[in-house]
């Protein structure tokens, strides 16, 4: 049923909702309390459920009104190298618990520019043209259950001295998590 996926949805993003739902409730409560969580999800999940259109420059979700999470994120981000070779793939893993959005982009020091290309985005993902790069970010193709550990490759520019990757989830997200900087080999 379909109401039995929003719920999943909402329940597998809100720590509220998790607690609360552990609790016993009377069946009004739970359908005043269902009723709530499913409008704020749907107002989240509507908002831009293909993926981050407009956050390339600041990288900063345009969800209306949510805010940023305290660091330490929840996530990481582990390049498979700490150097890289113009056109020589680097994998790149993002470990955390599961999450339904995100945006994924390399940059060249503070420059606010996608730098690099990625390849073949996984499942539910897929490019985002960011600085004119068709291929320069990743964002989520759906709200789908992305699960816990993701892999993405990035080729480096001829023209990147530093490189840092950056990610951040939907509503509930962190913004400034980078990776360790790599650095040219050549």
């Amino acid at each position: 049923m379909i109401w039995e996926s929003v719920y999943k949805l909402v329940v597998s993003h809100c720590t509220i909702a998790n607690e609360l739902l552990k609790k016993p409730v009377s069946g009004i409560m739970h359908a005043v309390f269902f009723g709530v969580v499913i409008l704020q999800v749907l107002t989240s999940v509507l908002s831009y459920p293909s993926g981050a259109p407009t956050a390339c420059v600041d990288m900063m979700p345009r969800h209306g009104g949510v805010q940023p999470k305290p660091n330490p994120a929840l996530y990481t981000i582990h390049p498979s190298t700490t150097t890289f070779q113009t056109g020589k793939p680097i994998t790149v893993v993002i470990k955390v618990p599961d999450y339904s959005g995100v945006l994924l982009e390399a940059r060249s020091g503070f420059d606010s520019k996608a730098t690099g290309t990625w390849q073949t985005p996984p499942t539910n993902t897929k490019f985002l043209a960011c600085s004119g790069n068709q291929q320069g970010a990743i964002t989520h193709a759906n709200t789908n259950i992305k699960y816990n550990s993701t892999v993405y490759t990035w080729i480096p520019p001829a023209t990147a001295k530093n490189v840092v990757f950056f990610s951040q989830q939907h509503t509930v997200f962190w913004v400034d998590g980078m990776s360790s900087t790599l650095t040219s080999s050549e």
